[in-house]
């Protein structure tokens, strides 16, 4: 039996998984419990809001440390830059982006992503970056030494996300949150400027009453509501239905730090029009159609382009699952484990 290189913080991981959490689960699954013991404590997720924030924050302070010294494993591996502040504990932590610095709202974590995510970042023995695009933010923007960083890319799961040979149906699909910089309000002006009406928008992410409301008003006052289809939250399986249906996949973001959704698209053989912004053009390669985030009028001639020709749908949807095998859980656990054997 081999000894376990880290223990895993799971506990940003809830029921109903989106981004980040999606990402720790299947991260730790592709080390495995034998090299990657973990720590699933419940009720700690952002399923349960500020509380369940709250909760976490003090939880990893003050019973991470007793948990990791238990373990008997060398460091300390969390998904996301929360670990403790304590002295002792080597943590290796997975920066996924600085998104909260390079779009500050005033909201209750403010503080938290103003103090405490970079002194834990400066603080970790060593950080992990998602993309060559976030670790140039962390170390041009928070001056965490280059020695103490390397990327390490994300995969997907083969089994779980693969082309089903399904009809496509009209309508294109955007995944994830209703933040400002995923730029959902210049998307949905560009598919009111689109001249093809039978064509529907289905918008997949968590519902956020600062931001939800808003775009659907939007959505009203450009015409195009009754083509605009709202969930907050799909399975796994309705998530691979989604892809292989839709059209394409559209991601506009004004910033990634890697872009999970577009490899899931490209894994299913969706075609992906992609913002050339942050870690985009570094996960779809040519594979996807650029988008220029800051214009609506190209969005729009980029979406009716894409309709209007036959052979660049083929052609994107060829060159999807190809860019996609660049990526996979397996390759980024073989490194993973090779960088905390260093580690340790």
């Amino acid at each position: 039996m081999r000894s376990p290189l880290a223990l895993f913080n799971g506990s940003y991981v809830g029921e109903k998984p989106t981004g980040i959490g999606v990402v720790a689960r299947d991260l730790a699954a592709a080390l495995g419990p034998e090299l990657l013991p973990a720590v699933w404590p419940e009720g700690l997720s952002p399923d349960q809001g500020s509380r369940g924030h709250r909760r976490r924050l003090i939880w990893t302070q003050q019973q991470l440390p007793r948990l990791w010294r238990a373990s008997g494993a060398p460091l300390l591996l969390s998904p996301l830059p929360e670990a403790p502040l304590a002295r002792g504990v080597p943590s290796v932590v997975l920066a996924h982006d600085l998104l909260p610095l390079r779009f500050p709202q005033f909201t209750p974590l403010l503080a938290y992503h103003l103090a405490y995510v970079p002194l834990v970042l400066h603080r970790a023995r060593h950080v992990l970056c998602n993309s060559e695009a976030t670790a140039r933010e962390v170390h041009g923007r928070l001056r965490v030494p280059l020695k103490r960083l390397s990327v390490l890319r994300l995969g997907f799961s083969p089994g779980l996300l693969r082309p089903l040979a399904l009809e496509r149906q009209p309508f294109f699909l955007v995944l994830g949150r209703h933040d400002p910089h995923k730029n959902l309000a210049r998307l949905l002006r560009a598919f009111a400027l689109l001249p093809d009406r039978s064509h529907g928008l289905h918008l997949v992410g968590p519902h956020d009453r600062r931001y939800t409301p808003a775009l659907q008003r939007l959505a009203q006052e450009l015409g195009v509501a009754e083509r605009c289809h709202w969930t907050a939250w799909v399975s796994n399986d309705e998530r691979l239905q989604l892809l292989n249906r839709a059209q394409a996949l559209l991601i506009p973001s004004l910033w990634e730090g890697f872009g999970l959704p577009a490899l899931e698209a490209m894994a299913c053989g969706t075609p992906v029009l992609a913002s050339t912004a942050g870690a985009l053009p570094e996960v779809v390669g040519a594979a996807a159609l650029p988008l220029d985030p800051l214009d609506p009028e190209q969005m729009a001639s980029a979406l009716g382009a894409f309709l209007a020709e036959p052979a660049l749908r083929s052609q994107l949807a060829a060159a999807g699952p190809a860019r996609a095998a660049q990526f996979s859980w397996a390759q980024t656990a073989g490194l993973l484990e090779q960088r905390l054997r260093q580690l340790a």
